[in-house]
């Protein structure tokens, strides 16, 4: 296969020979037995659209269901409408509700399984604390009416809004006295949010995790478990090793996701992920690994791609979503990279280019020939030569 040239940080560029032959091919497989992994998957724009960055998202919908469709295919579950969707970043509520009733019924009609992040960000200025409880049930309804499982997800305008840990315990109270069936938690840390420091009543992580853990043990019953997502391995097995019994953890930490979904001899968590957008049937596979008991295939299946997931992630992490479109455009999951809100600019060159060789290295790409035809595509639009 012919050489690329890929940019480097600091300028200049590297040869780079992509792999010849794909990976072994994957196929789905029973269902996932020993965790439940869900894939917060993103959302696939609609490039002839003539829209401005900031004004309401055009979806490709057909694509962006197909995309859903392949993580299912491979037996994971699909959390929908979350920040990997670029929620608040680029997808606004109308454009995520009608994300959510179009999952749902691709879901039912599948079989697959979903959840679907419940927020307020309908909410587009200052609000009072009761119109941020409005906003969480309105969303909760529409969750509930599409048959998919509520992720309540954490609110900027809580955040905003709350003065003490009291508001909080009063305003999750609210909302799982009112759920019809067990809801995810989802705290998302301010690493992939500026907006949620401070969230819980507290910039101190002691003492949020105090006031989270007391919401939960209020309300065991309505809780099915907690997606974390605060980059922090120690934090989160000290937290889940404090859930009540039968109150899942579900990882959402993208830099030690092997570590945690293996777990020790106290336990283990689930997950609940960005980073298995682009890992999705390897993830899978993974999985399968440990359904079978074997911990060492699943870490040698895994282990390899924390390098990938840690540079996606990196600072700033909430521009992650940048590189997984990118990965799903070079795997022929969609025709381009283009990005609701313009994001696909968010990234640098040298970061993407990066991201492509990593990716080809653990054999993501079904078709190598196709990846390198498009990054090279790329390459000549940013003016590299090759």
């Amino acid at each position: 296969m012919t050489t690329l040239l890929l940019p480097v940080a600091g300028g200049g560029t590297r040869a780079y020979t992509p792999r010849a032959a794909p990976p072994p091919t994957t196929a789905g497989g029973p269902p996932l037995a020993s965790r439940t992994v869900f894939s917060a998957a993103h959302v696939v724009a609609d490039p002839f659209a003539d829209v401005s960055p900031d004004g309401p998202a055009a979806v490709d919908w057909d694509a962006t269901l197909a995309f859903r469709r392949h993580l299912w295919s491979h037996g994971l579950g699909v959390a929908e409408a979350m920040d990997t969707a670029q929620r608040g970043m680029g997808l606004d509520w109308a454009g995520a509700a009608e994300l959510i009733r179009r999952s749902a019924a691709e879901a039912k009609a599948t079989g697959g399984r979903i959840a679907c992040g419940v927020g307020t960000d309908q909410l587009t200025g200052p609000a009072t604390l009761s119109e941020v409880r409005s906003a969480y049930e309105e969303q909760l309804a529409l969750v509930d009416a599409a048959g998919a499982q509520p992720i309540l997800m954490a609110s900027r305008a809580l955040a905003a809004a709350a003065t003490s840990p009291d508001a909080y315990l009063e305003t999750y109270g609210h909302l799982l006295r009112q759920a019809s069936a067990p809801v995810i938690l989802h705290w998302l840390g301010p690493m992939f949010d500026p907006a949620l420091e401070g969230y819980w009543g507290a910039a101190d992580l002691d003492a949020a995790t105090e006031t989270f853990l007391e919401v939960i043990a209020a309300h065991p019953d309505k809780v099915d478990g907690i997606k974390v997502s605060l980059l922090d391995a120690d934090r989160e097995i000290a937290l889940r090793r404090r859930l009540p019994d039968g109150v899942r953890c579900y990882t959402g930490d993208d830099f030690n996701y092997p570590e945690l979904i293996a777990g020790d001899d106290h336990g283990f968590s689930h997950a609940l992920l960005g980073i298995f957008d682009p890992l999705g049937p390897l993830a899978a596979e993974a999985v399968r690994a440990l359904d079978a008991g074997d911990v060492k295939r699943f870490r040698a299946l895994l282990d390899p791609t924390v390098e990938l997931s840690r540079h996606l992630f990196q600072a700033p992490t909430r521009y992650y979503k940048t590189g997984v479109v990118m990965l799903a455009w070079l795997a022929g999951h969609q025709t381009h990279f283009t990005m609701v809100g313009g994001l696909q600019s968010a990234r640098s060159l040298p970061h993407l280019a990066r991201a492509y060789e990593l990716a080809d290295g653990l054999g993501l790409f079904p078709d190598p020939a196709l990846a390198a035809h498009r990054m090279r595509s790329l390459l000549t639009v940013h003016g590299v030569p090759q």
